[in-house]
């Protein structure tokens, strides 16, 4: 039993130390020459890096960001083989590796203990105890996103609304600390966006669009209407 708990406490830290890879920062001093939490909100997170920096940098945070969660979630799959975890031992023991992960995200050893809001962390660690909640709260982001243009705000719904569907699973609304634990989850999301929230009420938040629609060309008969005429002084 004494192995077990020594096992416990090494994936805790392990978790820690794989949410403090401070993935945007190394990216953006590397390939970009800049510290990404000296430029726009100061988050070293997926949204400052793709307001900052394009899609092209931020599509590689999220994919690091979102599986060190995930990892760390995995790696305490490893348990289940041991006699002296239960079920319930289990998924408590994820739930605090959840929270290992995302505090070693926002305060990460690798980078000063100054890192991002851990969202994209989070989805890859909750994707690692049950993806169908996941993917639905997802679903609620990317279309607040679409309908409001805000990041700050599609990933507070998002993340109020995970707590509801993990009312509807019979599988894992049976588990009182993962219920608990959701609710917490909404609440901190809200917390550690207290700025967005002051920004989205003065509205100087920023927009994040998906996609812009593309001006049309001009057709050929505005070119021939915008030429000069012969002899016409051109602008």
């Amino acid at each position: 039993m004494i192995l077990t708990y020594y096992c416990a406490i090494t994936m805790i830290i392990i978790a820690y130390l794989l949410g403090s890879i401070p993935s945007a920062v190394w990216i953006g001093k590397k390939y970009y020459g800049v510290d990404i939490r000296e430029h726009g909100s100061r988050n070293a997170g997926t949204t400052n890096m793709l307001r900052v920096l394009g899609r092209r940098a931020a599509l590689p945070v999220f994919a690091l960001d979102f599986l060190k969660g995930f990892v760390a979630v995995t790696l305490v799959e490893l348990l289940k083989y041991d006699d002296h975890v239960s079920d319930m031992w289990l998924i408590n023991l994820k739930i605090i590796v959840v929270f290992a992960a995302v505090l070693g995200h926002i305060f990460p050893v690798f980078a000063g203990f100054r890192g991002g809001k851990g969202v994209a962390t989070l989805v890859g660690a909750i994707t690692g105890i049950y993806p169908p909640v996941v993917l639905l709260s997802l679903g609620v982001w990317f279309v607040v996103l679409l309908v409001s243009h805000y990041v700050s705000l599609a990933s507070m719904v998002a993340g109020c609304c995970f707590p509801l569907l993990t009312l509807l699973f019979p599988k894992i609304n049976e588990s009182v600390p993962f219920v608990i634990f959701s609710f917490v989850i909404a609440v901190l999301l809200l917390l550690t966006h207290r700025k967005n929230i002051q920004r989205l009420r003065a509205g100087t938040e920023s927009k994040t669009y998906v996609w812009r629609p593309r001006k049309a060309a001009p057709t050929e008969e505005k070119r021939e209407r915008k030429r000069p005429e012969a002899g016409e002084p051109r602008p």
